[in-house]
């Protein structure tokens, strides 16, 4: 339910974990094959020390420049200071490089994106207050709705209450009151095109195929998943063939009708379709907005330090100059924007269709009709439109 967020947190994220996990490897490579310089260093120091306790007797002074030249020689070849300074310098590089990937994903100051704007405090708090609700955090809820007098947000929490007693009963396996639910329900739901009731009586079939009771089984098919054959005819058949599989389930060629991630996915549709019948969208407002703020925080953040100059022009903004751009998942209406002024369209300034089937919004027209109060021209076609046929949108 809560994943909005987290995915624009991870998609914010992304470069950051990619030049860490380069970073991270550098640093895992660096340290090998400095540990393999020492190595070899070592090795040859220890191959020369063993050399000269071999020999018998006293080493002449000869014999002793003799295997230090020669020791002297090995380790230029191996040139380990070069190569340290190497592995070094690329370690460096790419260790330099991460700081200014943070410093460019991380803001320091996100206040320099803030304008005023007039809150509703009220129905921020019953936002605040739904959310809880929606969570499970029924008590958190409460103290909030008790301190800030929301009273208004208390009509969901009956309703999500029920909500989470048949998630948690979801949680350990007993299917009893989702099935119960959707029964009550069973009309909403086929009104509604859904198929939860008949994914409920599916895994409780398959509970009873594990427990080995082949006449259970088929009376269970027989009461409740024969209903649902004239509209899902091949998934009810396959229930059914399954009870000739019974103790070698595995084996089964739809074994996949008995994976475990069924009853996640019950759990997720169980919430899609309460909150449907509720009237209520899937994904919590709270959750939405952040996750929106949170994607479109870095176009604010330019915008903010391209108007540094203006700061008070900036904080007294009613409407942004320029568009933010945010994923689908976030586009819950039509968007009108003017190609003429570039204004988003609002109540004061809807847009308005013109006889030639092009659309710019009211104030556009009235400018460029100011020299004559009946007629203009289209700036995208020759036609000339009356300004009087021009027909506000629905906005």
């Amino acid at each position: 339910m809560e994943q909005t967020a987290k995915d624009a947190f991870e998609r914010q994220l992304s470069t950051v974990k990619d030049t860490f996990e380069h970073v991270a490897k550098k640093q895992k490579l660096s340290s090998s094959k400095c540990q393999q310089v020492i190595d070899q260093v070592s090795h040859e120091i220890e191959q020369k020390l063993a050399n000269i306790k071999s020999v018998e007797g006293p080493v002449s002074p000869a014999d002793q420049k003799s295997i230090l030249t020669e020791l002297k020689h090995k380790l230029n070849a191996i040139s380990p200071l070069n190569q340290l300074e190497g592995l070094h310098k690329e370690l460096h590089i790419a260790l330099s490089k991460y700081p200014k990937i943070l410093e460019k994903t991380f803001n320091p100051d996100i206040s320099k994106a803030y304008i005023n704007v007039d809150f509703d405090f009220h129905i921020v708090n019953q936002i605040i207050a739904s959310h809880f609700y929606r969570l499970g955090l029924f008590d958190l809820g409460d103290c909030l709705i008790n301190e800030a007098g929301v009273s208004e947000a208390t009509a969901l929490r009956s309703q999500f209450v029920e909500l989470h007693q048949i998630l948690d009963a979801i949680k350990v396996k007993n299917l009893e009151p989702a099935l119960k639910w959707a029964s009550t329900n069973h009309e909403k739901l086929k009104q509604n095109g859904s198929n939860l009731e008949l994914k409920i009586h599916r895994l409780q079939f398959v509970e009873i195929l594990k427990k080995g009771s082949k006449t259970d089984a088929l009376n269970y098919a027989k009461n409740f998943l024969s209903p649902f054959a004239s509209l899902h005819m091949q998934e009810v058949q396959k229930l059914v063939v399954s009870i000739c599989w019974m103790g070698k389930l595995e084996k089964y060629p739809y074994s996949d009708l008995f994976s475990p991630t069924h009853w996640e996915l019950l759990s997720e549709d169980m919430t899609r379709s309460f909150c449907n019948l509720l009237g209520k969208s899937y994904g919590s407002p709270l959750s939405f907005t952040i996750a929106a703020g949170i994607e479109g925080l870095p176009t604010l953040l330019k915008l903010a330090n391209v108007m540094a100059a203006k700061k008070q022009e900036w904080l007294a903004m009613k409407q942004l100059p320029i568009p933010v751009e945010l994923d689908k998942e976030f586009q819950f209406h039509s968007i009108f924007v003017c190609p003429v002024s570039r204004e988003q369209g609002s109540d004061d300034n809807p847009p308005m269709l013109m006889p030639c089937l092009h659309v710019l919004c009211k104030q556009s027209i009235a400018k460029m009709s100011k020299g004559n109060s009946r007629m203009f021209k289209c700036p995208y076609c020759p036609a000339e439109s009356p300004v009087a046929q021009c027909r506000q949108l629905y906005f």
